[in-house]
């Protein structure tokens, strides 16, 4: 995964996951942060966590932040 492309979060979906893109690619259904920490580094970016996700302007969440989920914080 190229570092210019855009990490994109979308909004809660009814199940409370939300769909998590990188450029053009579709990386999964994520239920909390730690699920899109682990689809990013399986794409190439090995150095995302929690922080990164957090304060990177590389990612743009849409819908709420990144403690926004349908179960509350973390898919909890």
């Amino acid at each position: 995964m190229t570092n210019e492309r855009p990490v994109v979060i979308y909004p809660p979906g009814e199940d409370g996951g939300r769909r998590v893109r990188a450029g053009v690619r579709f990386l999964g259904m994520a239920y909390g942060l730690l699920d899109v920490v682990e689809f990013l580094r399986l794409a190439g970016l090995e150095d995302a966590d929690d922080d990164w996700l957090r304060g990177s302007a590389m990612v743009e969440w849409r819908g709420g932040g990144p403690d926004a989920w349908l179960n509350g914080p973390r898919g909890a």
